[in-house]
C-alpha cells in the first residue's frame, strides 16, 4: 500500500495532516447544509408550473420526469438542482396537481406542488379549472351519498313490500 501512496506510516505530521482535513470536511459539510436549508426555506410550498403537451383527455405527449422538475427547480432557485433529489413516485403522465418531495440533504427534505398544464392554458386559470371541477365532484359525490341513505331509509318503511325469492330454473339435460 505504501508504494502505490495508498497508506503512509503514521507520522506525527501524517497524524496532524489527517485532523486538519477532517475539520475542514466538517466545516465544508456544515456550510453545505445551511445552504441546503436556505434552498428548502425559498422554494418549501411553492407551486412549480410545467408546461406540456397534452390532448383533450387530459394525458399528456410525453411524461414529466425528475430531470424535468430539478431543471424548473434551478430556474427558480439559481442553484444547481440535481435530478435525484427529486422524490417522484413514478414518470407523471396526465395533466393536474402532484405533491413532490425534494430531499436537498440527508438532513433536509421539503414538499413544494407540481402543477403539469398544457400548452397554451395560462397556469393560474387551469389551477383554478381543476378546482372547481374537484368541488363538483365533491357536490356530486354528497348528493349521491344523501340518495343512498334517502332510499335506505325509504325500503325499510315500506311494510307492504312481498320478499323476493330465488327461483331456481330447470336444466337442460
Amino acid at each position: 500500500l505504501i508504494p502505490q501512496q495508498l497508506a503512509t506510516p503514521a507520522t506525527r505530521d501524517s497524524l496532524q495532516r489527517i485532523e486538519r482535513l477532517k475539520k475542514h470536511a466538517e466545516v465544508t459539510r456544515l456550510k453545505s447544509l445551511a445552504d441546503m436549508r436556505q434552498v428548502a426555506e425559498e422554494i418549501s410550498g411553492r407551486r412549480i408550473d410545467i408546461e406540456m403537451r397534452a390532448g383533450v383527455s387530459g394525458r399528456l405527449y410525453g411524461s414529466v420526469t425528475n430531470a424535468v422538475v430539478a431543471e424548473r427547480l434551478a430556474e427558480m432557485t439559481a442553484h444547481e438542482i440535481d435530478r435525484r433529489i427529486v422524490q417522484i413516485p413514478e414518470s407523471i403522465r396526465e395533466t393536474g396537481t402532484y405533491p413532490i418531495q425534494i430531499r436537498l440533504h440527508s438532513e433536509v427534505t421539503t414538499d413544494v406542488t407540481l402543477l403539469v398544464h398544457p400548452l397554451g392554458v395560462d397556469p393560474d386559470e387551469f389551477m383554478a379549472s381543476l378546482e372547481a371541477a374537484a368541488a363538483e365532484e365533491a357536490e356530486a359525490a354528497e348528493a349521491e351519498a344523501g340518495e343512498t341513505a334517502e332510499e335506505t331509509g325509504a325500503d325499510d318503511s315500506e311494510e307492504g313490500a312481498a320478499p323476493v325469492e330465488a327461483v331456481e330454473e330447470p336444466s337442460a339435460q
